[in-house]
């Protein structure tokens, strides 16, 4: 009780990187909108925010680790600081350049921008799950600070999408990346915050042992966990891929008569529901298994997302979202699939905990190193994310939603069938 109550000022840190995480990767999907109103863009190009914040998890994924092992937690989020500090300072100079006929230049510095900003995201994220789970002191009491965590995760992903779609508005043929400048510098501002916030914040760390690399064949060697970094792999294209495609479809959709700020608002309803998610799985955590757990959510999310793509668009229901220029409510009629849409939230919440939890069972000293693995596969966004988008671009918003519905089932395979561990006899203590 004393070695936490002492840790308080770290865990209230660790916290809040949590929320600057979600506030910083869910910019790239509102700013797709943006990049789609420079020209004839395709979908495959106005997710580049995506693609460049997504696959830095590839490259950076096993470094940050390694990071960790030579410099500990404190040092290698402030090197994530500063990454993020750098790449929304570069994605902000790419407004700047908003000029005509260089489009090609604009695009390439924000991407550019964006992927030194998906860096700082994996280090953090390599930081903030483990920490939060020794502040807490393992176990039950770990994992609850974890979810805590989770929670402010996603308040600040809704709170992007509002702040999004009240800078944006309405988008027109005169929309520029220089129009989100407020959102970034917000950004900007929590990384400088956050930066002297960690500097001077006294962190008490354990001792770090070595990474080896070649512990990676032996994690490899575990049919369950292989198939659990597919399933991570995924299911990255379940929990960002539906509310991307939910936006881009009332943005782009005219006889809806939806704009972006008001499509902000509905977006935000996903991530509210996977607040709520969060809140209910933390709460059951340690009554349900993660295999009943994940196999139930990803029926329902089967069910959901293909009752979404075939449901009338002609019937509407209401949805609410919170104008907080004014503290109203505002209510937006949308398709009744949409609403579908948005209900996913509640059963992505839990899958990413779960999936891991099923992936590392018993492999004993290749525990730290599969983590790191892990990290990299978040990199299936942006694999996944323009798979969606070429699909979007071939045939509509509601076919691209096949993508989704396959990566669901997978999740649901894995619970069932992937997630048993053949190799328990071989298990390393």
């Amino acid at each position: 009780m004393t070695q936490q109550k002492r840790q308080w000022g770290a865990i209230l840190v660790m916290i809040a990187l949590f929320a600057m995480i979600a506030f910083v990767t869910n910019l790239c999907s509102p700013m797709a909108n943006i990049i789609k109103a420079q020209g004839e863009i395709s979908e495959v190009l106005a997710q580049i925010g995506n693609y460049g914040n997504f696959v830095a998890y590839l490259v950076m994924g096993i470094p940050a680790g390694m990071l960790i092992a030579k410099y500990g937690y404190k040092k290698t989020a402030l090197i994530g600081l500063a990454f993020g500090i750098t790449g929304i300072l570069v994605q902000w100079f790419s407004g700047q350049l908003n000029v005509e006929n260089s489009l090609g230049l604009v695009f390439t510095v924000y991407l550019i921008g964006t992927f030194i900003s998906g860096f700082c995201m994996c280090i953090l994220n390599c930081v903030v799950n483990p920490m939060l789970n020794i502040l807490g002191g393992g176990g039950n009491a770990g994992n609850q600070l974890i979810q805590t965590g989770g929670v402010f995760n996603s308040a600040a992903a809704v709170a992007v999408y509002i702040i999004m779609g009240a800078l944006i508005g309405e988008i027109t043929p005169e929309t520029k990346i220089s129009d989100a400048t407020p959102a970034l510098m917000i950004a900007l501002g929590i990384f400088v915050v956050g930066f002297f916030t960690v500097l001077f914040t006294k962190i008490e760390e354990p001792e770090q042992a070595p990474v080896d690399v070649n512990l990676i064949k032996g994690a490899m060697k575990y049919r369950h966990f292989v198939l659990g970094i597919l399933a991570i792999f995924l299911y990255m294209g379940v929990e960002v891929g539906t509310p991307t495609y939910i936006n881009m479809y009332l943005v782009n959709t005219p006889e809806l008569n939806i704009s972006a700020a008001t499509a902000g608002l509905i977006v935000a309803v996903y991530w509210f529901m996977m607040l709520i998610g969060r809140f209910v799985g933390a709460s059951i955590g340690n009554k349900v298994s993660s295999r009943t757990m994940i196999a139930t959510v990803s029926t329902a999310t089967l069910v959901l997302v293909a009752f979404g793509m075939f449901a009338p668009t002609d019937i509407r229901v209401n949805v609410p979202g919170i104008d907080w220029a004014t503290l109203s409510i505002v209510w937006a009629k949308v398709p009744i699939g949409i609403f579908a849409f948005l209900l996913v939230g509640l059963c992505t919440s839990v899958m990413w905990g779960g999936i891991f939890n099923l992936a590392v069972e018993g492999l004993g000293k290749y525990t730290a190193v599969a983590s790191g693995i892990f990290m990299t596969m978040v990199f299936g966004c942006a694999v996944m994310l323009a798979i969606q988008a070429s699909v979007a671009d071939l045939t509509d918003y509601m076919t691209s939603y096949w993508v989704v519905l396959f990566c669901a089932a997978y999740i649901l395979f894995y619970a069932l069938v992937g997630s048993r561990n053949v190799n328990a006899t071989k298990a390393v203590k």
